[in-house]
């Protein structure tokens, strides 16, 4: 039998067995982990060494490996990321790195685009984080009133450049008059693609948002206007004693222009015209037949050629040879495109003894007064001529001295209700009638009036008719071209107080009496330059503290400001500012130089823009460059009783 003692050894010898295969397990796996930490470690901090990523530390436990440090920024720390997992398992990379402080990173480029139509308002694009994005949002909602707005904006928390505001705030102004338009902002820039329902109104809105801008801002608009519709599509070219003119030119596109009119500098004609791009052309031939037209006038060497529509009608002057005329009209029905009809008309020759011809003459007044006078055939056509004149005139501007007598042609009283008609294009001129001509001479403040009026006479009295046209268009009469500049209105102020001062109660703000009349005369002439910006600058003499005088000068120019502000002067975009004794045109050890220091000044303020790296090509319109001043001095005032 075997005893206890000899079954607990052998327990003991197995249990002991067991127990060191253990420990020697232990001491391999504990070895073997050293070694692949070792070798992680070590082949990972080499390969970071290799990409030049040495700011990384490496540490390893078990088969998780460690990066830390500071990342220089955040596609570093991604790179790091990723060379560590080519040399272990991605998923045994533990990332413990830092970023270094944001702010010493390069800021993202913020910037909006806004589109708006007649469904609402669009917001998509990168804000700062500090901006007030309710106020930005509740303007934006009052803009669109009861349409929609959908705002995809997101936000950054970086630094921005200080102009972002302007622009944010010039982009929200001009929305607010734009009902379709995109607008791009950017800090110290801001785009605008919109259109306009007219050429005038073009022209309106792009002068309107130049007057707007920021001084530390750069603005470039885009606003695209439609062609106008040409009805009837006119051209009118004539040659009379040597000289080649244009009553009214219209082409359908650019290279037709261009075709129209070489030829008719080949025929004679100089100086600029204004040949007019439109809809409403019968046939894209027009541009051939137009030139193919005047060409044959010119061998012609003189008469009129005109267009409406696909009628041609070519006069040709007095005294043309019968064998030339034919010559001349024939090559020119052989080249016409089909579409077109030729009529053309070689006037007999004069002859002696001529009857008298009547004639009927309408006269505009630049005031706006109409005379009437002539021959009339009845007392029913002098009553209509009357009314119609009334009507298109003022009642009480009419001045009708005609007279009624017999055997007037025919188609009279169209000719002459037609005369009228074409006086209304005019600013002021005369039409005469006769029975085998109407001419129209004046000045206007339509550039399409001469194109208008051929147009007109074209189709009431035929294309065959003789009518002469001698309108000058004159840009002061154009209620948008003539609007005065805002150099001119500076200066139009300069003037006001180049004689007269903008004076004040001694030591106040107060402006007297006399100064009533001359804040009268310069809001009215602020009431014709629209929105500009001026500076209302307050100007002392050196009596007083300086304190005292500075206090005084702002409250003197916020008096001017609100004296503008009473006679309904838009003047948001003023400001007024106070300089105290600081800025002296005179010296002020005499009264005489106190007296001139002592002024109210305007001063002109433009935008600088900034160079447009993008140069898009898109911009009809980039705000010019530096600041100008002008001055208008008239003030007194001072910081003690006599001030």
């Amino acid at each position: 039998m075997i005893g206890p003692s000899m079954r607990l050894s052998a327990i003991f010898a197995i249990v002991g067995t067991f127990a060191l295969a253990a420990v020697l397990c232990l001491v391999a796996a504990s070895f073997t982990v050293r070694v692949i930490e070792d070798n992680a470690r070590h082949s990972v901090r080499s390969e970071l060494d290799k990409e030049g990523m040495t700011w990384t530390e490496v540490d390893a436990d078990g088969l998780q490996v460690f990066l830390a440090g500071s990342a220089p920024s955040e596609a570093k720390r991604f790179a790091a990321l990723t060379v560590a997992g080519r040399i272990v398992d991605a998923a045994r990379v533990i990332d413990q790195m830092l970023v270094e402080d944001s702010a010493e990173i390069a800021p993202p480029r913020f910037s909006v685009e806004i589109l708006r139509n007649d469904h609402g308002i669009s917001l998509i694009g990168l804000v700062p984080a500090a901006m007030d994005r309710e106020a930005f949002t509740e303007q934006l909602a009052t803009i669109a009133d009861e349409a929609e707005v959908i705002d995809l904006l997101e936000s950054a928390d970086y630094p921005v450049a200080g102009s972002w505001d302007s622009a944010i705030d010039y982009a929200l102004r001009a929305l607010a008059q734009l009902p379709r338009a995109k607008i791009s902002v950017d800090s110290g820039r801001v785009a605008i693609i919109t259109m306009a329902d007219s050429p005038e109104e073009k022209v309106a809105l792009e002068r309107d948002l130049r007057r707007r801008v920021p001084s530390n801002l750069r603005v470039s608009v885009n606003v695209s206007a439609p062609r106008p519709v040409i009805t009837p599509f006119t051209l009118r070219f004539l040659i009379e004693d040597g000289e080649a003119r244009f009553d009214a030119c219209s082409a359908d596109t650019p290279e037709a222009q261009r075709r129209i009119l070489n030829a008719a500098r080949q025929a004679g004609l100089e100086g600029d015209v204004d040949c007019i791009i439109g809809l409403g052309v019968p046939t894209p031939e027009w541009g051939e037949a137009a030139a193919l037209a005047i060409a044959a006038l010119s061998d012609l060497g003189g008469g009129s050629i005109t267009f409406a529509d696909a009628d041609i009608a070519l006069i040709a002057p007095q005294g043309t040879e019968e064998a030339k005329f034919d010559d001349v009209v024939g090559g020119l029905n052989s080249d016409l495109p089909d579409v077109f009809a030729l009529k053309a008309v070689l006037p007999p020759p004069e002859t002696e003894g001529a009857p008298v011809i009547p004639e009927f003459v309408a006269t505009l007044s630049p005031e706006g007064l109409v005379q009437l006078r002539g021959k009339l055939g009845s007392q029913r056509l002098r009553d209509t001529v009357d009314s119609f004149a009334k009507a298109r005139f003022r009642s009480d501007a009419i001045y009708n001295r005609t007279r009624m007598v017999e055997g007037l042609p025919g188609d009279w009283p169209v000719r002459v209700l037609t005369g009228l008609e074409a006086l209304g294009f005019l600013a002021h001129g005369a039409v005469v009638v006769t029975p085998t001509q109407l001419s129209v001479t004046g000045k206007t403040g339509r550039k399409e009036a001469g194109a208008q009026i051929a147009g007109l006479l074209a189709e009431k009295l035929g294309e065959a008719s003789q009518f002469d046209i001698d309108v000058e268009y004159q840009e002061a009469l154009d209620p948008v071209a003539g609007l005065p500049t805002p150099e001119e209105c500076i200066a139009q102020i300069e003037a006001i107080q180049g004689d007269r001062k903008i004076n004040f109660e001694p030591g106040s703000a107060t402006i007297d009496g006399n100064g009533a009349a001359i804040m009268n005369d310069i809001a009215d002439i602020l009431d014709t330059c629209g929105e500009i910006r001026i500076e209302i600058g307050g100007h002392t003499d050196s009596q007083g503290r300086e304190e005292m005088n500075e206090e005084l000068s702002q409250a003197r120019a916020n008096a001017v400001l609100d004296a503008l502000r009473a006679r309904r002067v838009l003047t948001s975009s003023f400001t007024a500012k106070g300089y105290g004794e600081s800025t002296p045109i005179a010296g002020n050890d005499t009264e005489e130089g106190r007296e001139a220091n002592r002024r109210i000044e305007f001063k002109l303020i433009k935008a600088e823009p900034l160079p447009d790296p993008e140069n898009s090509g898109l911009e009809s319109l980039e705000e010019e460059g530096q600041e100008e001043e002008a001055s208008g001095a008239g003030e007194e005032g001072s910081g003690d009783e006599q001030n």
